[in-house]
């Protein structure tokens, strides 16, 4: 291709500690090839309305540690809005731009793999706390997700155990359990529930009577957001659909805690941790992971590797198809939940 002179960064979707980690190793890398960079503000919705700004070595100085993203986000769909993809088309050029970098989830990739088919010169880089993300290892994200639910979960064990209390923690994963199990591992809990397994509230509350039998008056039960009865359905907050048709989820935690109490007899408290887990400075793992991220997606455009994601394969930073990225949800590692149940009650 041409020599790239200018490229985009656009953040999509939920945040998520290490955007901003990725923002400064793509610009520090551009500058560096002699390549300008423009922030797009906002996710898709800033390139529709060509709002943008402009990101040199001063502006993304200091933001490595820091959550969130400095170039903000959205939910916003082109393909929902009426010509917002011809805007995506127009703007892209109106801006000059040679190449466009997109950090998100299933749905920013999923319509940076569209518009890559459209012609659009778009590499992307994998970003989720679920890590449902299929073709990488790990998404940044992802680890300080963990390490805040673990926290949470050690602190209540004391509480739970002062007052000889169940406890339920509700932590995300809206189809997958990765940070239910992870967290739940870690932090030593006694029952772990997740999307991927219907959840037996009989077997539940037997693991807890036994537990209680054997003398431990208190139980932490980690449960996802989006685990589910058997037979019944998602907890969800609203019924509106999103411009990506995700209903809202929320409320899995209390209608356990409410069902354990009442089949048990035990006090039970709830815990919701929400978006408490997405917020803060990320951990090393994840400013080293998405550093490395940046970087690659500076490179694959060098490289003329459109329609590419960032991937992590074991230790290496390489590249995957995105359409093959965002086909199909990366689900929990079902080996790895048999070893979460031997700690069961």
């Amino acid at each position: 291709m041409a020599k790239v002179k200018k490229i985009g960064i656009l953040t999509g979707g939920g945040d998520c500690p290490g955007l901003n980690s990725v923002i400064r190793a793509a610009v520090r890398n551009a500058n560096k090839k002699g390549i300008e960079a423009l922030g797009i503000k906002n996710g898709w919705k800033g390139l529709i309305d060509k709002e943008t700004v402009t990101l040199d070595t001063n502006s993304v100085s200091g933001i490595l540690p820091k959550g969130g993203t400095i170039l903000g986000t959205s939910r916003t769909n082109p393909y929902k809005k009426e010509g917002g993809v011809n805007r995506v088309k127009e703007n892209f050029k109106g801006l000059k731009l040679d190449a466009l970098i997109a950090c998100g989830g299933e749905d920013t990739l999923g319509v940076t793999s569209k518009l890559c088919k459209e012609g659009l010169n778009i590499v992307g880089v994998p970003k989720t706390i679920d890590n449902d993300l299929s073709c990488t290892d790990y998404t940044f994200g992802f680890d300080t997700a963990v390490n805040i639910a673990t926290e949470a979960i050690d602190r209540l064990h004391t509480t739970a155990e002062s007052h000889h209390r169940i406890m339920v923690v509700e932590v995300m994963g809206r189809h997958a359990g990765w940070i239910a199990v992870h967290a739940g591992i870690a932090g030593g809990a006694d029952v772990i529930l997740i999307p991927e397994v219907p959840i037996d509230i009989n077997n539940v509350c037997e693991l807890l009577k036994n537990r209680r039998n054997r003398g431990k008056c208190f139980s932490i039960v980690v449960v996802a957001e989006g685990a589910k009865f058997k037979k019944g359905d998602v907890v969800i907050q609203k019924e509106r659909l999103d411009a990506f048709g995700h209903v809202r989820l929320g409320g899995i935690g209390q209608m356990l805690g409410d069902k354990i109490e009442e089949k048990t007899g035990f006090e039970t408290r709830v815990t919701v941790l929400g978006h408490i887990q997405r917020g803060g400075t990320p951990t090393a793992f994840d400013r080293v992971l998405a550093t490395r991220f940046g970087v690659k997606a500076v490179e694959m455009i060098l490289n003329g590797k459109f329609g590419m994601m960032a991937s992590l394969q074991g230790n290496a930073i390489t590249e995957v198809p995105l359409d093959k990225a965002v086909g199909k949800l990366k689900t929990i590692d079902m080996e790895l939940y048999k070893i979460s149940e031997i700690f069961f009650g």
